[in-house]
C-alpha cells in the first residue's frame, strides 16, 4: 500500500528540487558547450542546481 500525504509538501519539494536540478544542468550544458569543456559545465551546472533547489526550497520569510 503507498502512503499518501494530505499536505502534498513533499511532493512540492521533490519537483522543486527536480526543476532547480534541471535548470542547473541546463545552464551547465551551454556553459560547457561553450568553454568546449561539457564535463566541467555538468559539474558547475550541478551545483548551480543544487543551489537553485536550496534557495526555491525556503519557505518565504514574514515580516
Amino acid at each position: 500500500m503507498s502512503e499518501e500525504n494530505p499536505s502534498g509538501n513533499n511532493n512540492n519539494r521533490n519537483k522543486k528540487f527536480a526543476s532547480g536540478m534541471a535548470l542547473g544542468v541546463a545552464i551547465g550544458v551551454a556553459l560547457g558547450v561553450a568553454l568546449d569543456n561539457i564535463a566541467i559545465g555538468i559539474a558547475i551546472g550541478a551545483g548551480l542546481g543544487a543551489a537553485f533547489s536550496a534557495t526555491a526550497s525556503k519557505p518565504p520569510k514574514s515580516k
